[in-house]
């Protein structure tokens, strides 16, 4: 398929729930469109330009296990970091990036495509179950806390609502579409937008 859709979209942001396909998602439409693809990398240099690693153990243990407390300030300069790292990525372009909020930081900027992948819950837990073999209850708590830790993640520290369809451009119930159908919508909506520039 080439890059015949990356003309003039060069960001696209991607939040997803567990279990709803948000990865292999990101993976075949970074293919397709000749992006990259950024995840956790944000973190891990938000937390090295803040000197916050304490931040990044906390943002990467969804399920709070480690049970972590950053000081607010070290938070603070964390979120600065982050923010920063987003809008140099966009600037750069040609790059999918994974979760950490992008779709409230980047918000007010038009050449990015913000989309949300979700499923119903009962088809996550049982995604997660074969993915990770374990069982439907542990994986319901992941799921579960999941979601939890990402409502909150948006709530706390830029005061939006997850769930706010606001805030996406496109949403896709994987429950109806595999992968490939999934990365075929959004470079088509990459590519739509791409012609209204």
């Amino acid at each position: 398929m080439g890059r015949t859709y990356n003309e003039g979209m060069t960001t696209i942001t991607l939040s997803r729930q567990m279990g709803s396909l948000g990865h292999q998602v990101a993976d075949v439409v970074a293919e397709r469109l000749g992006y990259r693809v950024v995840w956790r990398e944000v973190i891990n240099l938000a937390a090295q330009r803040a000197r916050t690693p304490e931040v990044a153990l906390a943002t990467i243990d969804e399920l709070d296990l480690l049970g972590l407390r950053p000081a607010l300030k070290a938070v603070r300069a964390y979120q600065q970091a982050v923010d920063a790292l987003m809008h140099e990525l966009a600037a750069d372009g040609d790059v999918v990036i994974v979760g950490r909020a992008g779709q409230v930081i980047l918000r007010a900027m038009p050449d990015v495509l913000h989309v949300r992948l979700y499923a119903p819950q009962a088809l996550r837990i049982q995604r997660i179950a074969e993915k990770n073999g374990i069982s439907a209850e542990a994986a319901r708590a992941q799921v579960v806390g999941s979601d939890t830790s990402r409502m909150r993640y948006l709530r706390r520290y830029y005061h939006a609502d997850w769930c706010d369809s606001d805030l996406y451009d496109l949403m896709i119930n994987t429950a109806q579409f595999s992968v490939q159908e999934a990365a075929e919508i959004v470079c088509q909506a990459a590519q739509e937008r791409a012609k209204k520039k």
